[in-house]
Formats: structure tokens, C-alpha cells, sequence
């Protein structure tokens, strides 16, 4: 049976949506994620970019809001937040046996400069995501089997 996991950022518009796209690629059998933000905007080109650099389009995501999906009852078994600490404290606390995780990554939509240098910072954001979601489903997936 797989394990629902959800990924909060603020916006879900670059980090929860890397990490979800990361984690349905890398443990397909074992977890279904999705992403949400606290405050939705519109998807990064700067995440559309490097992750299809990486092999995965992720561009014709949607963002969603994790309230919305609070209010609508949805009961995960993980709630990762990937955004800074103040805020992750806004996540809403999912009903049900969802442990919480926080992992934090730089903010693509904070960076500064041209647009190379953007995705240059995007990347290595990116790469660290990946590190995280590697590492944490070699852990996890060894617990369900």
C-alpha cells in the first residue's frame, strides 16, 4: 500500500513541486505525493527549467493549497515542509497519523540576478532536493518492507 505524502512551501510554484515530482519518479511503488503551498502563486519557469534539465516536466503542474486540501479532509501519512521554519509553523496540522518532516531549501523566487545565474541557484536547489528525497526514501522504503 503506498503512503500519501504531501510537500508544503509557500507558494508550491518550485521546491514542493520538485520534491513531489522527485519522489513519484524515485519510489513509485511505495509513496504517492503531491505538493501544496501555503500562499499559491504561479508555477517557476526557473523549477520548470532545471527540473527538465533533470529528465521530468513538470510544467503543466498546477499549484494547489494546502488549506484547501485541510479542509477537505485529505489524511496523509507524511506532511514535509520545504520552506524556512517561521514558515512551515502556518502548515495546518493534517488530521490522522501524518508525521511531520522539515527539510529547508532556499527559495527559488528569492533569488537575484540574470536569469542563468537564477537557474544556477535553482539548480543547486534542485540537486539538494533530490539529495534529501534520495536519502529519506532509501530510509523510509527499508521501514515498509
Amino acid at each position: 500500500m503506498k503512503r500519501e505524502v504531501l510537500f508544503v512551501c509557500v507558494g508550491n510554484t518550485a521546491r514542493s513541486q520538485m520534491a513531489e515530482a522527485f519522489l513519484n519518479s524515485m519510489c513509485p511503488d511505495d509513496f504517492a505525493a503531491e505538493s501544496a503551498g501555503l500562499d499559491p502563486g504561479t508555477l517557476n519557469p526557473l523549477a520548470i527549467a532545471a527540473m527538465r534539465e533533470v529528465g521530468i516536466d513538470i510544467s503543466a503542474n498546477g499549484t494547489k493549497c494546502a488549506f484547501d486540501l485541510f479542509k477537505a479532509g485529505r489524511l496523509y501519512s507524511y506532511v514535509i515542509t520545504v520552506c524556512d521554519g517561521a514558515s512551515a509553523e502556518r502548515c495546518p496540522i493534517f488530521p490522522g497519523a501524518a508525521r511531520r518532516l522539515h527539510w529547508s531549501f532556499a527559495d527559488p523566487a528569492s533569488f537575484q540576478g540574470s536569469w542563468d545565474e537564477r537557474l544556477l541557484q535553482t539548480r543547486v536547489v534542485r540537486d539538494e532536493i533530490h539529495a534529501q528525497i534520495s536519502t529519506w526514501c532509501k530510509e523510509a522504503c527499508s521501514h515498509i518492507r
